[in-house]
């Protein structure tokens, strides 16, 4: 019996590491995990931002700017296989978060970043920094709380395929 609940145990944390459940969802940072390779991952990323109807703005290639970089400073050694962030913007949401607290435009724009790093090779993360005021009022609150609901909606489409 204790055999068959370890199996199960094992077969549900498959499951849910498989399907883009979240590795990191405390504090401001989401980290999804797939086990993917980088380029697949990152056009599921655009994919799931243009379905959407959402136009990205910015694609940053954050490992090269680190490579170029990395020897210039004394800082060499890569840091990650392949990284890229995506920046967007969704008029609705960020209407919906200024107009409750001008001071939101610090969270606009939207970015999810894509990456992977050397040390794992068979996975990349796909994360976000959730939108939070603690100082906002109830109204700002609920409007963040709904654009990291979106982001997060976003973010698993990319991670569950």
């Amino acid at each position: 019996m204790q055999r068959i609940l370890h199996l199960t145990t094992f077969a549900i944390l498959a499951l849910v590491t498989l399907s883009g459940a979240p590795v990191l969802a405390e504090g401001p940072m989401v980290r999804y995990e797939v086990k993917s390779d980088f380029e697949s991952a990152k056009d599921n990323v655009k994919l799931a931002i243009t379905n959407q109807g959402l136009v990205i703005t910015s694609e940053s290639h954050i490992n090269e700017m680190l490579e170029r970089t990395g020897d210039d400073l004394g800082l060499g050694g890569p840091v990650y296989t392949d990284a890229v962030a995506f920046e967007f913007c969704s008029a609705k949401f960020s209407r919906l978060m200024m107009a409750a607290d001008p001071h939101n435009i610090v969270f606009c724009p939207f970015v999810i970043s894509v990456y992977q790093v050397p040390a794992d090779p068979d996975t990349v993360y796909v994360s976000y920094l959730r939108p939070e005021n603690a100082q906002g009022s109830e109204e700002a609150q609920q409007a963040l709380a709904e654009v990291g609901e979106f982001l997060d909606g976003i973010a698993r489409e990319a991670t569950e395929w």
